[in-house]
């Protein structure tokens, strides 16, 4: 006899919902994106190449499509769509903007559409927490922080470092904006940082001062390309890939989390490839420290660039969704799968719940 799977419903969880569920859980999220990490290393993902969508009017703008489905524990496929629109920064509303589409892993149906800007950077910055922690280990613990940057993403990943039982004596800021970098003072301030905060006019100051550096800036191409800044060996959290000149990564070791991701789309290992002619530059991926297969060197500046992986976001908006539906309060579209028979028979059967 033919077995009937069922239709689940489909729901829309807002940004609200999502907040409520991360906000507070950033080891949680950091253990989820581990856990990610190591299934992806594994074998037992799919994460094929992020789709661009750009406009001949609009150059600086685009949406990026990331396809990905991820197995292990939480089996489940999906998409994140995310728009980066950099001059909505000047009109006063944030530069990206996304949702998350999670299918489910048995039939195919879409489970939910979910608010993703923040289940993005909260994976960004659990990404960028985790690979601090491993990357610094056999150096200690960094004690001076500096952010080049000062957008949703720095935001994120200071919160993520601090609740996770970072704390720092030195925070520097530096920012093309003044206003934006008074505006990150502030909120480090009301965060309850406890370290000196130092405003530097310069990101040569800012990177001599900081032994953790986080890049978080949408620049479109390498402005910094002095190895010379770096000589004191600093773990570098290359976040927004596009900010370091190959003469900076040639002079250091890299771990990247994807390196058929991450060497594509004119970031600075991609350029990197493309000046030197190969991959030799690359020490390993994120999977690989995790394991043990590579040791990371404490003589040079180690810099870890992540492309970003589409199975993140699953991991992180399948434990968003799956918080939800376990405090009953999913929002179910009724009816949104109209006809759910094959062949048309006794109107739209009732959806499980």
């Amino acid at each position: 006899m033919t077995q009937h799977a069922q239709v689940p419903p489909f729901a829309v969880i807002p940004g609200i919902q999502v907040h409520r569920v991360l906000s507070g859980q950033e080891k949680r999220t950091i253990d989820l994106v581990e856990a990610a990490y190591r299934v992806h290393g594994e074998g037992d993902t799919v994460n094929p190449p992020s789709y661009f969508l750009r406009f001949p009017d609009r150059p600086s703008s685009r949406i990026i499509a990331l396809p990905a489905s991820l197995g292990g524990a939480s089996r489940v496929d999906g998409l994140k769509w995310i728009s980066s629109f950099p001059e909505n920064v000047a009109t006063g509303i944030p530069r990206a903007s996304a949702v998350l589409i999670l299918n489910d892993h048995t039939t195919g149906y879409p489970l939910a559409c979910l608010e993703s800007s923040i289940i993005s950077a909260a994976r960004t910055a659990a990404s960028a927490a985790l690979a601090a922690d491993r990357l610094s280990q056999g150096r200690g613990r960094p004690r001076r922080i500096g952010f080049v940057g000062t957008g949703l993403i720095a935001r994120h990943v200071h919160s993520y470092l601090a609740g996770s039982g970072w704390s720092f004596d030195e925070v520097g800021v530096h920012d093309l904006s003044a206003e934006y970098a008074g505006g990150f003072r502030s909120y480090l301030e009301d965060s309850g940082e406890s370290g000196r905060i130092t405003l530097h006019d310069r990101a040569e100051d800012l990177i001599r001062a900081s032994d953790l550096i986080v890049f978080a800036t949408v620049a479109p191409a390498p402005h910094v390309s002095e190895p010379a800044w770096f000589a004191h060996n600093p773990v570098v959290l290359n976040v927004s890939l596009r900010d370091l000149a190959p003469e900076v990564l040639l002079a250091s070791a890299n771990v990247v989390d994807d390196v058929e991701h991450c060497l594509k789309a004119d970031t600075s290992p991609h350029l990197t490839e493309q000046l030197t002619g190969n991959r030799d530059f690359i020490d390993g991926t994120l999977h690989d420290v995790l394991t043990g297969k590579v040791e990371v060197p404490v003589d040079r500046p180690v810099i870890f660039s992540p492309f970003g992986l589409g199975v993140l976001d699953l991991a992180v908006g399948k434990h968003v969704y799956d918080e939800v539906v376990a405090r009953g309060e999913l929002n179910v579209v009724d009816g949104f799968f109209h006809e759910v028979d094959r062949y048309g028979r006794g109107g739209t059967p009732r959806a499980r719940s």
